[in-house]
């Protein structure tokens, strides 16, 4: 499925900087916009989220036990009305 996106106003500079790095890699701007759109869905996908770096650096085999992983709901505190008490 092939889509077709339209950027205007794009800034000279960044548009210079665009013609000139798709140069440099061979292919057509076009081409170049759809490789940096892929490189940083791909950088992103495989992000680690905190929990993980946490349990790498202090995971088990670092001496640390760890609680299983879980969801924690909240549940807010419950006041006491004026005609309650």
């Amino acid at each position: 499925m092939n889509s077709v996106i339209v950027v205007s106003r794009i800034d000279s500079g960044d548009k210079s900087w665009l013609k000139r790095e798709a140069r440099r890699a061979g292919v057509s701007m076009a081409q170049f916009v759809r490789l940096l759109i892929r490189e940083k869905r791909e950088r992103t996908e495989r992000r680690e989220r905190p929990s993980d770096i946490f349990r790498r650096h202090f995971g088990p085999e670092h001496g640390v036990e760890l609680p299983p992983r879980g969801r924690y709901g909240y549940k807010p505190p419950a006041f006491v009305g004026e005609g309650d008490a």
